[in-house]
């Protein structure tokens, strides 16, 4: 790692620094103006962002990324509309840096409040996806936290482009333009200057695919928030209402089959009525059925399923399907080969629902429901960060809230401690 790589990194986490103390004062009509007004630049320079994609797109056909990268990274006035209102979306949102968790008093009459506040200095690396940028951008901004963006050389033009418009119309609202920084080189050292920079930086949060994740988690020496697969489950209990049963898990598998929240694995009770209609259903929508011995039997239409199938993330339209003996059975497979995402059991059977909503450790547990259900803006918090899988700090969509931390305020009267 270079000197100057050093440098830069320092130089952006000072300014942020900086900057964090003053976002973290100012008032909650002040962050949401600001987010107005960026989402008003980015609509003025439209013709500037969409010139910028047509770079980067053309980059990108140079250099054989695949159809679906390019689709992520293609921008056009539609898209770039939704991205603006989207920013304008999040300057709506409730505000959460000030509020009381929980309040209580002591017998010596000490008040005690937990109270939310932003983390600090947020550093948000990704890859192809121009939007991020404006996402993350406006997730930190509202939440009181400073904002260090890396993102991908495929969109090295585009986010530039978003970038500066959004600063213009952040800094047009009083606030400082070191709120959201973007950093100005490509070269791969500066994203291990990040994750080594502790006491710089309060939180890491990659956005990409799983290589980029797994870099991320291994070295990094600050806090890290993400998820690293999104091997989802759904479960077809023995009680399932079939045409439900079916609704759903063609659902979840295949109304988009590249997000996180997609289901990777359809595990059918042994005692589920019709797991022919199941498969069936899939196979006609579209879908390449991996399965066990005891389902392939029911269609030959299904693919032999390996040892592997159980722990992928396929992100197209295929699906590993296994038979199972029940409740415990299906808990059991999903611990030992989920990435502890989104799981769903389908059934009539409120005792079954129980179990397997108290048994499965996962982010989101859910009862009759498609698994694609997993996302910020369905969960009724607007625009997310991502999905959090780990145990600490944030779990499931991760959106303003996820993005603030807390203090304990302290309220006497002259106690003295004996």
């Amino acid at each position: 790692m270079t000197d100057t790589i050093q440098q830069i990194v320092s130089d952006l986490t000072t300014r942020a620094r900086a900057a964090a103390r003053t976002i973290a004062a100012v008032s909650d009509d002040q962050k949401a103006q600001a987010l107005i007004a960026a989402a008003a630049a980015l609509r003025a320079a439209s013709t500037e962002i969409l010139a910028a994609n047509a770079k980067d797109m053309a980059a990108g056909v140079e250099h054989g990324l695949s159809a679906a990268m390019l689709d992520r990274l293609k921008l056009d006035p539609a898209r770039l509309e939704s991205i603006a209102a989207a920013v304008e979306q999040v300057a709506y949102l409730a505000d959460p840096v000030g509020q009381i968790i929980d309040r209580s008093e002591r017998p010596n009459g000490l008040v005690m409040e937990r109270v939310r506040v932003p983390v600090g200095v947020l550093a948000i690396i990704y890859e192809s996806r121009p939007n991020v940028t404006a996402d993350a951008a406006a997730l930190g901004l509202r939440s009181g936290n400073a904002v260090i963006l890396r993102g991908g050389s495929e969109a090295v033009h585009s986010n530039r482009a978003i970038h500066a418009a959004m600063i213009k119309g952040v800094v047009s609202a009083g606030l400082p333009a070191d709120a959201v920084q973007l950093v100005p080189t490509q070269d791969r050292a500066a994203v291990g200057a990040l994750l080594a920079a502790q006491g710089q930086i309060d939180m890491v949060i990659p956005r990409g695919g799983k290589s980029l994740v797994a870099r991320v988690q291994e070295e990094a020496r600050v806090p890290v928030l993400a998820h690293l697969d999104g091997i989802c489950h759904t479960y077809v209990h023995a009680k399932a209402d079939p045409a439900m049963a079916e609704a759903i898990v063609v659902n979840a598998k295949m109304r988009r089959t590249g997000i996180c929240g997609s289901t990777e694995t359809l595990l059918i009770d042994q005692d589920y009525p019709d797991p022919a209609g199941l498969i069936g259903a899939l196979i006609d929508a579209g879908c390449e059925v991996r399965a066990d011995d005891m389902l392939m039997e029911i269609d030959p239409r299904t693919v032999a399923a390996d040892e592997e199938d159980w722990g992928t993330e396929y992100l197209e339209p295929i699906v590993s399907a296994k038979m199972v003996s029940g409740v415990d059975d299906a808990i059991d497979h999903i611990a030992h080969y989920g990435s502890q995402h989104t799981e769903s059991i389908i059934t009539a059977d409120d005792a079954a629902a129980k179990a397997f909503l108290a048994g499965v450790d996962s982010a989101i547990v859910m009862h009759n429901a498609s698994t694609q259900f997993a996302d910020g803006g369905e969960f009724g918090l607007g625009a997310e960060i991502g999905i959090a899988t780990g145990r600490l700090h944030a779990r499931g969509p991760v959106a303003l809230e996820g993005l603030t931390t807390y203090k304990w305020l302290v309220h006497g009267n002259g106690q003295v401690r004996p």
